[in-house]
């Protein structure tokens, strides 16, 4: 205060306490320090963003991620929403920017994948969650989490391509072929609509295989594949649903157009040389066509009728088109072909077959001879009770079946004879029927001699029965697998000889113990003189050999007599001894055969 002359006389002071004020800065900047560091230490990119779409704060994962300085960022619009190759500049406009909508929605929008655009103009694949920010009773602006998942989509969408490809020929696999025939179905269901289904066996390509290995047969499905796709219209499918067979879906295609898109896919197949380390092969295409329409029940009915119509064009010579009937003869022994099938399957699990014996009769030097049976396979039906092999095996070897069912039939005597060894004795013999594929099974004897040993049961006490047919169509390797069984000690026999046309010269190369007459050549001895003398033949022929000989089919006690005076050594039938389940086995070998006078 001051007086009238302007002299200081006086002061007066106002005092403020701003403690509070301080310490609420230091707690805003302490707070803004730890939510930078927050910021900062976050592994995934943060970014501010107001209603206008400009940038109000980014921290250093997301800079790194866009490819820009922080400077170029705040306070600017955020333009990084964009597709492959977009530069930077041009990226989308905000009404069709769906990080620049999650904003403005005010809601929470959390996953959203979307490409993102860097500063250089390359994008990148993000995880995008948008979290509003509240002022109030508004919304100023958003949070902006951003996930760089490039690796983890190729990686995903790799494994999708996997899922739904196959491997060898790039090809849709069955499963996602059967995913699509299903859509068409259900469109031809809900619309109308007609499309069309091929089913494509390839012809003789088990000869490349053969002849020059598996890398070949490869390399031949890849070349077919491509060129097969190069024949598809832009939205067919063609599908590899195993190993030489193929699918082609044909979409809104009346089956007219079908069969002829099927006879070029067939001509396509059939020019096509296959050149492999100086060597030209041609293969050809069997092709089944169904009508895809409301008619169709099913994918499993469609390819069932696909795969019948195939099998018909290659029963019919192969290298055809043939187009479903469901009133055709060969489809109706197909369709019952393929429910045998099914019940030898299904009786190879439940264990349905069952195990037959017959004596093999010695009709000279009877005494001491030892006890010889041959096995025989029955299918227990519960409606039509035992049948017979004859009725299900030339089933059961079209549909590849047998070798598994002769791995099962040794698997059961083998077994049998373990448990009964005490009754049976080792003099015992029991002979089984090999098929021709299980001739030609190159992993037979090992699983052969693994079943002996681990049953502790002798070679000898086995003979391997052999069609004399599959003999001739594989000579060599008749040689090499007879050799090996022999050297488990095994014996071998030459079953339904005189059927086929095997040269005295082959049988003797041949270490067989046994040839087995053919019951038609047995059955024709009392009528047919010429026939008399070739049993007579092959019985001297086989004698000079050290080879025994069996006589099937012995039905009468003049045809006994009749063999007896030829010199056969053995002989099975009805009147030697009518088949009876192995189980019942047993007592002495009088028992089990007597041997007619």
């Amino acid at each position: 205060l001051r007086d009238e002359a302007g002299n200081f006389r006086a002061s007066r002071s106002t005092l403020f306490d701003i403690s509070a004020r301080r310490e609420a800065e230091q707690a805003l900047r302490a707070s803004e320090a730890r939510f930078r560091l927050l910021l900062e230490s976050a592994g995934d990119g943060i970014l501010g963003v107001d209603m206008d779409g400009n940038c109000t704060f980014v921290n250093g994962a997301a800079l790194g991620m866009l490819g820009y300085a922080e400077n170029e960022l705040i306070g600017r619009p955020l333009n990084i929403c964009g597709e492959d190759g977009t530069p930077a500049n041009e990226a989308c406009e905000r009404s069709q920017c769906p990080i620049d909508v999650a904003v403005r929605s005010g809601v929470i929008q959390r996953g959203m994948i979307e490409p993102l655009v860097r500063k250089d103009g390359a994008t990148f694949t993000a995880e995008v969650s948008s979290y509003p920010v509240r002022e109030g009773d508004g919304i100023s602006g958003a949070v902006l989490v951003i996930r760089d998942v490039t690796e983890s989509q190729a990686m995903a969408k790799k494994l999708t391509w996997q899922a739904t490809h196959d491997a060898l020929t790039g090809l849709v696999n069955r499963q996602e072929f059967e995913r699509r025939l299903g859509q068409l179905l259900h469109g031809a269901h809900e619309g109308g609509a007609e499309h069309a289904l091929c089913y494509l066996d390839l012809d003789w390509f088990k000869v490349v295989n053969d002849t020059c290995g598996h890398a070949a047969g490869d390399e031949l499905l890849r070349r077919l594949s491509r060129l097969l796709q190069g024949r598809m219209r832009q939205r067919d499918t063609l599908g590899r649903l195993g190993g030489d067979e193929f699918g082609v879906l044909l979409e809104h295609c009346p089956v007219e157009q079908a069969v002829r898109i099927a006879l070029e896919l067939r001509d396509t197949v059939r020019e096509y040389q296959f050149l492999w380390k100086g060597q030209t092969f041609s293969v050809g295409a069997s092709i089944g066509v169904v009508p895809l329409t409301a008619a169709m029940e099913s994918a499993d009915a469609a390819l069932n009728a696909a795969d019948a119509a195939c099998y018909l064009a290659k029963e019919r010579g192969r290298n055809r088109v043939e187009l479903f009937n469901a009133e055709d003869i060969g489809l109706t022994r197909h369709h019952d072909e393929m429910r045998w099938m099914s019940r030898l399957n299904r009786a190879l699990d439940e264990g349905h077959f069952r195990l037959y014996c017959q004596s093999v009769v010695p009709l000279v030097d009877a005494e001491g001879a030892r006890p010889h049976y041959e096995i025989l396979l029955r299918l227990e039906d519960p409606e039509a009770g035992l049948i017979e092999a004859a009725t299900f095996v030339p089933v059961a070897e079209r549909c590849n079946l047998m070798s598994a069912i002769d791995r099962w039939v040794l698997r059961q005597v083998i077994t049998t004879i373990a448990a009964g060894r005490e009754t049976l004795g080792e003099a015992t013999l029991f002979s089984v029927n090999l098929s021709a594929m299980s001739l030609l099974d190159e992993l037979l004897p090992g699983y052969l001699k693994e079943l002996l040993a681990s049953h502790g049961v002798p070679g000898g006490m086995i003979c391997l029965e052999i069609p004399e047919s599959a003999v001739m169509a594989n000579l060599g390797t008749a040689r090499e697998q007879i050799a090996q069984f022999k050297q488990l000690g095994c014996r071998v026999a030459l079953d339904q000889f005189a059927r086929g046309a095997l040269a005295f010269s082959n049988l003797k190369s041949l270490p067989v113990d046994f040839v087995k007459l053919d019951g038609a050549l047995i059955r024709s001895l009392t009528d047919d003189s010429v026939n008399r003398t070739v049993a007579e033949a092959i019985h001297l022929v086989a004698g000079a050999m050290s080879i025994s000989t069996v006589a099937e089919c012995t039905e009468t006690d003049a045809l006994i007599k009749l063999l007896k005076t030829l010199g056969i050594d053995f002989a099975q039938g009805y009147v030697l001894d009518r088949p009876r389940p192995i189980e019942t086995l047993g007592g002495s070998w009088g028992q089990r055969g007597a041997q007619k006078d």
